[in-house]
């Protein structure tokens, strides 16, 4: 899963990029001002007796169709803790309840870490994973008169700001030789983006499954996907103040362990997980088999050649001027539960029917 709320309401191109760099930056400089929990990486907690996790009262930021109906569909949604689950329209919005607090731990895409790190969040990036990138796309209507991401010259394309499809979107255009500034954006939640999209009052939507899926039941045309810019990451995002308590920390373990596992099983299972998907979500079957036939995200190691493509889409970012300064990416990837996530297996009995 990669995985800002408003109308679709015209505003003129100009206009619209200073708002929303502006809105940005101080959204930004808010984030690095008003929290109190230091940004320095919490210390590895010793380890805890499992009995203590009976206590325990985990918040987890999900996303539609997310960590949760993953769990369910491989049956590890039994744990020794309480689980909390907090649904999010996109991962920025989940990024801003971690570090508000609000939120120990969520999974996001590969974006929304780079705006954490840019402003300086107090959160960590605890576990990753890497899954297709074709449904990370670009879409336009059935009729529509556009063929290929030359063609969105002008155009008002919507996207979640700072999503992973904001990332996508970037990257397709430079493919294309453009950058952001040649496309009129708007910036829509995903539920209002499809709505707009439908009404014909935007002319792309640049998105992610089981968006995409969505969109392409009801006819959308696919313009570009993640093939060859993409890199495909999603991520386990935890508050410092998670980390910095020995209980929650292992809470969080178990349950990226518990993640780890459920994508696996996922991988194997997909019909299995599709059926799930439906009943959560309440999409029709034949959007989740579209959106689980394209595959899993699974665990990945934190390694240097993950690092190094996130250093890059955050340099894009930085070349675009959507972010201020620089980020270090390597910063805020805290790697203490990487053995036992990676070491994770598919469950062998049968998950929830």
């Amino acid at each position: 899963m990669r995985h800002g709320p408003g109308t679709a309401a015209a505003h003129p191109t100009g206009s619209r990029r200073l708002v929303g760099a502006a809105g940005l930056l101080l959204a930004l400089a808010v984030l690095t001002a008003c929290s109190s929990v230091p940004r320095e990486r919490p210390p590895v907690q010793p380890p805890v007796d499992p009995a203590a996790l009976t206590g325990v009262t985990l918040r987890v930021g999900d996303q539609k169709g997310g960590s949760q109906s993953l769990l369910a569909a491989a049956g590890l949604l039994d744990t020794p803790y309480t689980i909390q689950w907090s649904t999010f329209t996109s991962g920025p919005p989940l990024i801003e309840a971690a570090r508000a607090g609000a939120i120990d731990v969520g999974a996001t895409g590969n974006t929304p870490v780079i705006f954490a790190a840019a402003a300086r969040a107090r959160v960590q990036f605890v576990a990753a994973n890497r899954g297709n990138v074709v449904s990370d796309a670009v879409l336009v209507r059935h009729d529509s008169p556009l063929r290929s991401v030359a063609d969105l010259r002008g155009k008002r394309v919507a996207v979640a700001k700072g999503s992973s499809a904001h990332g996508q979107l970037l990257y397709s255009l430079r493919a294309a030789g453009m950058t952001l500034d040649d496309v009129d954006l708007t910036f829509l939640a995903p539920a209002d983006a499809y709505a707009a999209f439908q009404q014909g009052d935007v002319d792309a939507w640049a998105t992610w499954d089981p968006y995409t899926a969505q969109a392409q039941n009801d006819g959308a045309r696919t313009i570009a996907t993640g093939e060859g810019t993409a890199n495909g990451y999603g991520f386990q995002v935890a508050s410092n103040a998670a980390l910095a308590d020995p209980v929650k920390q292992a809470a969080v373990g178990d349950l990226l362990a518990r993640v780890a596992a459920a994508q696996r099983y996922s991988d194997t299972h997909r019909a299995q997980r599709a059926q799930v998907w439906s009943r959560e979500t309440k999409l029709p079957l034949p959007v989740t088999m579209a959106a689980a036939n394209r595959g899993p995200d699974l665990p990945i190691p934190m390694d240097d050649a993950m690092v190094t493509s996130e250093q890059e889409l955050a340099d894009a970012f930085s070349d675009a001027g959507v972010i201020p300064g620089r980020v270090r990416f390597a910063d805020f990837v805290d790697r203490r539960f990487e053995a036992t996530t990676l070491a994770a297996r598919a469950p062998t009995t049968t998950g929830a029917p």
